[in-house]
């Protein structure tokens, strides 16, 4: 029996010895016998309803005998005028005149039988296909018992014990509570701050907002500003001299002194002497620009805070990779002990900055295609394209697999792939379930393409979109045609031999099911019995009791799979042989079930995809991305008409969006904490340690592998933000005498086929991990890893020969 994912319940008085009346009016089909009644009604304690003279008795007696098998279904309909009644149908439970008490104690174990149950994993493989290391040792059952208790608990104690501390961490010290400043220069007037609140052995963070450009100062063509930061130290019991120390921070111009944006240098003091502040305007007229500045004094060196930020960026990746806890709840994790590092170090930020930190256009995004998705659902189409899917490619696994990528890839160079991704899941999936193959592997390949077809063009991903729209970058010619001209050519090549290189990885592995469709069907159905007791929130006897039942069923059936798998051996051909046959009664079983909300919905998504089109290449439509999925999907719930809006909020993935919320205050925490500045400027560090004559060949592949390796560990747009300037002033620098295209095409090539490197690596990556857990086909870090990794290898390594030949070879530099 299938149960769908909501069921509304309404409970009504009774007699003072029974329970009453338990309704189940919407959300119950049986998905054996495809029957849908429209309403269903459970008695709950052998009250007569005098029109239709049927009794029920339940929840009273003990179970007489042993009949009960794991076979015996739970629930069973029956017709009568109309009305489909839904009664247990339990023939070792018998009616007596016990009172409720007196079955208390098998009340209370079945209570804590269905407790054990529900810590089970939601996925319905996962306690069945993943072998405990324990198990393999042959120890006695009460020994593997207590190791396993005692690993629990002391888990749970050292992360209880991190979260208190930094919890400590940050409550200790206040908020940075330095306010703005406000000031004005130009050439005839210099501003100066004294700063006298200053500590010994303290770090100097200045923030700068103002009308600037990213880039390195051409002093002789550039307007400028000049911040000058001066500190003396006066002779004394630390000093026999007097010590001085000066910086000088030139930051350009913007041109149409219209973009404000924040810069932030930090200066190593040298004790807590005064600190002088002076900012000079270098300009042609005596023209005034308004500028803001902040400071904030650190007590820890950049290299000790860029070892803070790798030490947790490490223990987030260990929660993740051995799956010690969700990753939603590593990425919260790790951004309460970036937080508390900021703490620390004295530049702990307010509440309302941790939260301008979230990119909400990313998470408006990813609800607005949710919903829509959602509602999509609703009306067959996607039974429909996986038959149809079926039919294009013959009845062959491969062909079909080659063909879904290729679409995919294609589609995400011009959506974005968190779109691209929300609409081929479930296809993919359905797909899977009709022919009886693991969608696990058939996903891990598509989001591998999409990830791959967005870096063809301009739009297609994130890192591509900050490039072309860089002001310094589009001065040096790296437009919207020209960026996507070179990569869409390099991209091409890359597809030509990925699809190769996929089919030698998926060379040993069984792309259909181990299981046959019974088992496979009977996992699902544990799933649903499982899903469906959790939701019950057991506040009274009556949703206590009906739990338990429903735990109860889960356990039998679980019992029963058990049984199914130990005595099941068969082999499954790789190839069907009946697929004409097959697709006559896919046709016939899948097709079509409102024709009406299907129109509905093409032409709102047909909409909201133009609309995506335009916001690319029309400047005068004032919408972001999310902004359009959002509208969107009110578009299409006012025209549904949908009654329950229970239903599509529950297949929203939150645990999704939550975990994006926390990764944007992760990477964002850690960019404070000077690591993604510090992969920078090492870079190009080792690009000036290179001889001249190899320096161009030797930055470019440098570039390249570091935006890959950084992409699939760190967020790739945080990345690509710092590295455009770092690569414009490498560029700019005289004594490295380096084009700039080639360094911007190395850093979209690797920052784009770097996120296929791990499972957070690109935010595709999360939204089908997230969707195929939602159907109970989640795949962990490790199995995406084992698929990603190498493809992620190989892409970058043809990437890189084809950076080399066209602008080593061909030289295409300019």
């Amino acid at each position: 029996m299938y149960l769908e994912n909501q069921a509304e319940v309404e409970m009504s008085p009774a007699s003072a010895q029974g329970f009453g009346e338990l309704r189940l009016l919407q959300g119950i089909s049986e998905g054996r016998d495809a029957q849908k009644p429209s309403g269903c009604v459970l008695h709950a304690d052998g009250f007569v309803r005098p029109d239709d003279g049927f009794v029920v008795n339940i929840f009273r007696g003990k179970p007489a005998s042993s009949s009960l098998t794991e076979k015996s279904p739970l629930l069973r309909f029956s017709q009568d005028d109309g009305m489909t009644y839904m009664t247990l149908h339990d023939p070792g439970f018998v009616g007596g005149e016990e009172a409720w008490d007196g079955g208390s104690l098998d009340l209370e174990r079945r209570y804590r039988l269905g407790s054990e149950v529900t810590s089970l994993s939601a996925s319905p493989s996962s306690s069945l296909e993943k072998s405990d290391p324990l198990d393999s040792l042959n120890l006695s059952p009460r020994f593997t018992s207590s190791v396993k208790c005692c690993f629990r608990v002391s888990k749970i104690a050292t992360m209880f014990t991190i979260v208190v501390l930094c919890s400590l961490f940050f409550s200790m010290y206040p908020d940075r509570d330095n306010p703005t400043r406000l000031l004005a220069v130009s050439p005839s007037d210099s501003f100066s701050v004294n700063l006298t609140d200053f500590r010994d052995n303290a770090l100097l963070k200045l923030q700068v907002g103002g009308p600037f450009t990213r880039g390195k100062v051409d002093l002789q063509d550039q307007d400028y500003i000049l911040v000058q930061v001066e500190q003396t130290e006066q002779a004394g019991q630390r000093r026999r001299r007097t010590q001085q120390v000066i910086y000088n921070w030139s930051i350009p111009l913007h041109g149409e002194r219209s973009d404000q944006i924040l810069l932030t240098k930090t200066f190593e003091m040298l004790s807590s002497d005064p600190i002088v502040i002076t900012f000079q305007a270098f300009l042609p007229d005596n023209e005034v620009v308004p500028l803001s500045m902040t400071h904030q004094s650190l007590y820890v060196t950049v290299e000790t805070q860029v070892a803070i930020a790798a030490v947790i960026l490490t223990g987030v990746y260990v929660l993740i990779i051995f799956e010690v806890v969700h990753r939603t709840l590593a990425a919260m994790l790790g951004s309460l002990a970036a937080l508390a590092a900021l703490a620390i170090i004295g530049d702990r930020p307010s509440l309302v900055t941790v939260v301008e930190w979230i990119d909400y256009e990313t998470l408006a995004l990813l609800f607005g295609m949710m919903v829509l998705v959602a509602i999509f659902s609703e009306t067959g189409f996607f039974d429909y394209c996986a038959v149809k899917a079926y039919q294009l490619s013959r009845g062959k696994v491969w062909p079909m697999i080659f063909i879904l990528c290729l679409i995919a890839a294609i589609l995400s160079a011009f959506l974005d792939n968190v779109t691209t991704m929300m609409l081929f899941t479930p296809v993919t999936i359905r797909l899977c379930e009709v022919l009886n193959l693991d969608p696990r592997h058939v996903l891990i390949a598509e989001v591998i393409f999409t990830n791959i077809g967005g870096a063809a063009t301009a739009v297609g991903d994130p890192p591509n979109v900050i490039i072309v729209s860089n002001q310094d970058l589009r001065k040096e010619g790296i437009d919207f045609a020209s960026f996507t001209g070179y990569m869409f050519l390099g991209i091409c090549l890359v597809l030509l031999t990925s699809f190769p290189f996929l089919r030698l990885l998926y060379w040993n592995k069984k792309l259909y099911n181990k299981e046959s469709i019974e088992i496979v069907e009977l996992k699902h159905e544990i799933l649903v019995w499982r899903q469906t007791a959790q939701r019950i929130n057991p506040a009274s006897r009556e949703e206590t009791a009906v739990k338990c039942l429903l735990m109860q069923k889960v356990f039998n059936l679980e019992s029963l799979l058990r049984k199914m798998m130990k005595t099941f051996h068969s082999q499954i051909s790789q190839e069907d042989k009946n697929w004409e046959q097959n697709i006559q009664e896919l046709q016939k079983k899948h097709r079509i079930t409102d024709t009406v909300l299907l129109v509905k919905c093409v032409s709102v998504l047909a909409v909201v995809i133009f609309m995506f089109f335009l916001n690319s290449f029309v400047p005068s439509i004032h919408l972001e991305l999310g902004w359009i999925a959002i509208l969107g999907a009110l578009w299409l719930l006012v025209l549904a008409d949908i009654q329950d809006f229970e239903i599509i909020l529950h297949r929203v993935e939150w645990a999704t969006l939550l975990f994006f919320a926390g990764l944007f205050v992760l990477m964002e925490a850690l960019a404070q904490l000077q690591l993604i500045d510090y992969v920078g400027e090492q870079t190009a560090l080792l690009i000036k340690a290179v001889p001249e004559d190899q320096r161009l060949a030797i930055a470019i592949i440098l570039v390249m592998w570091v935006s890959a390796l950084a992409s699939s560990l760190i967020d790739n747009i945080p990345f690509t933000a710092t590295m455009i300037p770092v690569l414009i002033n490498l560029s700019q620098d005289a004594d490295v005498n380096l084009p700039v295209k080639p360094l911007i095409y190395a850093l979209a090539m690797g920052a784009c086929l770097g996120g296929n490197g791990t499972l957070i690596g690109a935010s595709a990556n999360v939204v089908c991990a997230g969707i195929a857990e939602q159907h109970g086909y989640g795949f962990s870090f490790i199995e995406f890893f084992r698929l990603g990794f190498p493809m992620m290898i190989m892409t970058c390594m043809i990437g890189m020969c084809y950076l080399l030949a066209t602008h080593i070879g061909l030289g295409w530099n300019m």
